[in-house]
């Protein structure tokens, strides 16, 4: 027999969890299917255990880029999520939309189609809004009351406390909520966690499903192809733990949310996409659209590394006795540095024109933080890692098929700090930053500064530093953007509905038309609220869309596993 569902969504990330989510409980069947494992683990149910993770684990899957010939031939990692919640499982969670300027630049860019449904910041705020249960915020921007559990710090280190004091002094402004009415400044950010565990797409929208039938996930589940009939979507083809292919069909849409870099290999093994690219390697093009995988955009990350003069910050706080000690101060009290995600406090400035919208978020993190790539080229002692991230950058880059062989990563672009514009901004970006370790009260705890040179802060030097050092920022959008009609490059409609295949969308980031200013983990989960509504017709006007609110320390299995 034929197995059936209502809908089919593959990828059971930020933006799959929650559209599920809203869809099993507007009555529809569903099934939601992972490639990665289980969410359940300590080290990510704890705010800062994915430093432990980060440079190797099977939760994540490492895309290796292409040699950067503009980096000088450097090939770095992007790390992306192979677990059930996507990248709100495994990353340091970090909760920011963006800025309303970013939503009504894709109005702009949307409007004008006869069935357009509205991609302003008037109509995204109601799905962030009634999404979030803020534990300090509630007013017109803030909800209280909804599954995704956000929270200010639970512990803040005196490294961040002494550089949010710094950038003060600096002249730029407290920010009590970045996510207020304006982003300029610096403070401390709000975190996707509770008392100590993390609030994932998983935990908020899929555990409390956990005995309904309508929703049926499958773990370690990867979908290898979309099945298409007579230019309709019907089902996929999708490969379990023990090597077996399934085919399963829906009555409904098919869904794709496998995020910015696989969702494009995914349209492009099924036959939709760029018709040359897909006749070199021998699939028969379905749908000829030459936007898919292109138009790949990052927000492009450089770290600024101090030494310090005593034992400040998280050095060695999660290894041998200090990690057993922190342990049983969180087992007993529910308090210390496991309550932290690593990073705490942050900064929006514009280093060049300080009252226009900002142009650098900047992360602190209370340790010497670097990538696989570039371990061990700063001493491994106390320290203090600033990162400076262009937030609207220009760059653009590319995913294109490897082979046809769906267990082929595909060859992966990101072109970060590439475009002219991106490389000053984060040049001054730099500059700026560079300046809070030289500034009271963080410069009476620094040795002296790692990277770059202080010495030199030519825009030749910095560059040279950059093109060593840069690296994603966790956000690959864009690869399957919505557009118009006229736009030849747009994969998508306003209403996320893949162009000239029925049945069939995209709610991941690949359909962002241009990245939002910050990180992109709640702008994700918003997408696949957005998709359900588009496909149920239902606003969202209640928290109950979403299901049952799951208790902070209340159950955390995870819904229907087949």
């Amino acid at each position: 027999m034929k197995e059936r569902f209502d809908h089919i969504i593959v990828g059971g990330g930020s933006s799959g969890s929650v559209a599920a989510a809203r869809l099993v409980n507007e009555g529809r069947r569903v099934l939601l299917l992972e490639g990665g494992y289980s969410h359940r683990h300590p080290l990510l149910d704890m705010p800062p255990g994915i430093f432990k993770m980060i440079n190797g684990s099977k939760y994540m899957r490492y895309h290796h880029t292409i040699p950067q010939e503009h980096l000088d031939g450097r090939v770095h990692d992007i790390p992306q999520a192979n677990v059930l919640g996507g990248g709100s499982s495994v990353n340091a969670q970090v909760y920011m939309r963006g800025r309303p300027s970013d939503y009504d630049e894709w109005h702009e860019m949307l409007r004008g189609e006869n069935d357009y449904p509205g991609w302003g910041w008037s109509d995204v705020l109601p799905h962030f809004r009634t999404m979030e249960g803020n534990n300090r915020l509630y007013n017109e921007l803030h909800g209280a009351d909804g599954p995704l559990l956000v929270s200010d710090p639970g512990h803040i280190n005196d490294m961040s406390r002494w550089f949010v004091q710094a950038i003060q002094a600096l002249g730029e402004p407290f920010n009590p909520d970045f996510n207020g009415s304006k982003q300029r400044g610096v403070g401390f950010y709000q975190f996707m966690n509770r008392r100590g565990r993390r609030s994932s797409a998983a935990y908020a929208f899929l555990a409390p499903l956990a005995d309904n039938p309508n929703l049926v996930i499958r773990l370690q589940s990867r979908v290898r192809k979309i099945e298409i009939e007579n230019g309709r979507a019907i089902g996929v083809t999708y490969r379990d733990a023990k090597g077996i292919d399934h085919r399963v069909y829906a009555d409904g849409e098919v869904i794709v949310a496998s995020g910015a870099l696989v969702t494009p290999q995914l349209l492009m093994l099924s036959g939709i996409g760029p018709a040359g690219q897909l006749r070199e390697h021998g699939i028969p093009c379905i749908a000829d659209l030459p936007g898919i995988g292109e138009n790949l955009v990052d927000h492009p990350e450089v770290p600024l590394i101090a030494k310090a003069n005593g034992p400040y910050g998280y050095y060695k706080q999660g290894i041998g006795w200090r990690m057993l000690l922190n342990g049983l101060h969180f087992r007993l009290f529910r308090s210390g540095p496991i309550l932290s995600a690593g990073v705490e406090a942050g900064a929006f400035v514009n280093p060049r024109d300080p009252d226009a919208e900002p142009t650098i978020q900047a992360f602190c993190v209370p340790i010497i933080y670097l990538d696989r790539d570039t371990l061990g080229l700063v001493d491994d002692t106390y320290g203090l890692t600033i990162t400076t991230v262009v937030v609207k950058p220009k760059s653009r880059g590319f995913v294109r098929l490897r082979s046809a062989d769906p267990e082929d990563m595909p060859l992966v672009s990101p072109n970060l700090l590439k475009h002219p514009d991106d490389a000053q901004a984060m040049i001054d970006g730099q500059r700026f930053f560079i300046r809070a370790f030289e500034t009271s009260p963080l410069a009476e705890r620094i040795e002296r500064v790692s990277i770059p040179d202080p010495n030199d802060l030519s825009d030749e030097a910095i560059m040279k530093h950059c093109r060593r050092f840069v690296k994603t920022n966790y956000h690959p959008s864009g690869t399957c953007r919505m557009g118009t009609a006229s736009d030849p490059m747009a994969v998508l409609d306003s209403r996320l509905r893949v162009r000239g295949i029925e049945n069939l969308r995209v709610c991941d980031l690949s359909a962002m038309p241009n990245i939002n200013a910050g990180n992109t983990n709640a702008p994700a989960m918003m997408l696949g609220s957005r998709c359900a509504e588009l496909i149920t017709g239902r606003p969202t006007i209640s928290t109950s869309q979403f299901g049952p609110r799951l208790s902070e320390q209340g159950d955390m299995s995870v819904a229907t596993l087949s």
